[in-house]
């Protein structure tokens, strides 16, 4: 009784509430295919767990697991909304970056869904955190002296970002309104052609994820500066972080979760819950993971609720700061 309340309270303090407890729920469960909508197309970040997860459910629960592709709309919202609204009964389930859930809210309008209203967190699945790289023509190799050579050359530092609203665009943004320098973005359609242009030194700045860069840094081609988190990458144990650099509010990673539409029965949010757990605290898969400098984050349905909770705050500031709005 005291877990439930715990997990009720949770889910209430960030408006996830109508969540019906079914003790039935859970033995009959499930009763036919369970598909795992991802909103955006095939190969993404999301698929080093997604794949694994569902064959792992699927041995589990006794029935077929599925992973479809449904991209479409801006920031993943097609696919989002197309599950909010599911049939709340465990058959349907979201698995997704953050974007469709945090920060899509804050900037597109019309999205046909409320994230806090349409969806009761069911897990974390992983975390990596994003880095600021650039290219090695531009005479820095610490935060520092990149701030001071942007502050003695308004204007002429241009960053990549893969997307408008991403996490790359919106800690680049951060970057620039907590050191006050005039840098300039340079929005890009996904992140191979953003790569492409930084290599080529066509801009000189971009921010993403760990494992992205790993090889062209390997490589000389890139230079790291700084990780943005608490902790050095073991991938890149010589790298600072943005707090050893003097920046500590300057964090952001990559994460992704699964969620379920609302209404969901808690036992069977608890159920999916356990055995996603299970799946990402395997050896392997916590091994697949290192090798993109990501960890995996198994936690309870309230651990995600407060973590959707803290970015949704975090992200709105820097979005309503940045003047960050679609057209």
């Amino acid at each position: 009784m005291c877990i439930r309340l715990g997990m009720l309270c949770a889910l209430v303090a960030f408006g996830f509430v109508g969540i019906p407890i079914d003790e039935g729920a859970a033995q009959s469960y499930p009763t036919r295919q369970i598909t795992i909508v991802i909103p955006f197309p095939a190969g993404g970040n999301v698929e080093i767990v997604a794949r694994p997860l569902a064959e792992r459910l699927s041995a589990a629960l006794g029935q077929p697991v599925i992973i479809e592709n449904r991209p479409g709309g801006a920031g993943g919202t097609v696919g989002t909304k197309a599950v909010a609204n599911a049939k709340p009964d465990g058959h349907t389930l979201l698995l997704t970056p953050f974007a469709p859930l945090v920060t899509a809210p804050a900037i597109y309008k019309n999205l046909g869904y409320d994230p806090a209203r349409d969806f009761a967190p069911v897990a974390t699945l992983y975390s990596v955190p994003h880095m600021l790289v650039v290219h090695p023509a531009l005479p820095v190799d610490s935060m520092e002296r990149l701030v001071s050579y942007a502050r003695a050359n308004p204007g002429k530092l241009s960053y990549a970002h893969p997307g408008f609203g991403t996490q790359p665009h919106l800690l680049a943004e951060l970057f620039r309104l907590t050191t006050d320098t005039d840098i300039v973005q340079v929005p890009y359609k996904g992140a191979t052609p953003a790569v492409t242009d930084i290599l080529a030194g066509q801009v000189q700045m971009y921010f993403d994820s760990v494992a992205l860069f790993l090889p062209h840094i390997q490589a000389g081609k890139l230079r790291a500066l700084a990780v943005a988190d608490d902790n050095r990458n073991d991938l890149l144990p010589d790298v600072p972080t943005t707090a050893e650099s003097g920046f500590p509010d300057l964090q952001g990673a990559f994460w992704a979760c699964v969620a379920a539409p609302a209404g969901t029965p808690e036992t069977i949010v608890s159920r999916l819950n356990q055995l996603t757990n299970r799946v990402l605290q395997s050896p392997d898969i916590e091994a697949s993971l290192a090798k993109f400098g990501a960890k995996q984050r198994s936690g309870s349905p309230q651990d995600l609720a407060a973590l959707w909770k803290r970015e949704t705050q975090k992200w709105g500031k820097i979005i309503s700061a940045a003047g960050i709005k679609a057209d």
